[in-house]
């Protein structure tokens, strides 16, 4: 598997985070489930797609800059057919490889209550429950998990 680092408006990360929307819209029964602001070009630090042997973007994901020395991992997704191939885990150590060359201290991210195996995964990957951060303070179905880096 190889990460790249692309541009947000990339044509596979687009279709990969359209693929993620509409996952995220089918677990949560509406289109914008996105608690806070939704991530975009103009914040979000670094954006990688992940790629299978053959090429094949299977995964994306990226890092918002929360400042002082904190990161969030956004539009984490990895295709349902490549679950469980590894994908994942090798997107999320490059994305904190990455962080770790900009001096961030911690990555922060925010899953939500009907997404067992994004908790699975993140606690898999040394991720703590913290108390809820940021525009998912009020949100009751929120799960935040950081990783001191």
């Amino acid at each position: 598997m190889n990460v790249d680092l692309v541009p947000w408006d990339d044509p596979d990360a687009t279709e990969l985070r359209a693929g993620q929307r509409r996952e995220i819209a089918e677990r949560y029964g509406t289109p914008d489930s996105e608690p806070g602001t939704p991530p975009s070009a103009g914040d979000i630090a670094v954006f990688a797609v992940v790629r299978d042997e053959g090429g094949t973007a299977v995964g994306c994901g990226g890092l918002r800059d929360l400042g002082e020395g904190f990161g969030e991992v956004k539009r984490m997704y990895v295709l349902p057919d490549s679950r469980g191939s590894g994908a994942a885990a090798v997107l999320l150590q490059a994305l904190e490889e990455w962080a770790r060359g900009q001096d961030w201290k911690a990555l922060r991210l925010e899953t939500g209550n009907r997404q067992p195996d994004a908790v699975r995964f993140y606690t898999k990957a040394g991720y703590t429950p913290i108390p809820a951060f940021g525009a998912y303070a009020d949100d009751p179905g929120s799960l935040c998990f950081e990783r001191v880096l």
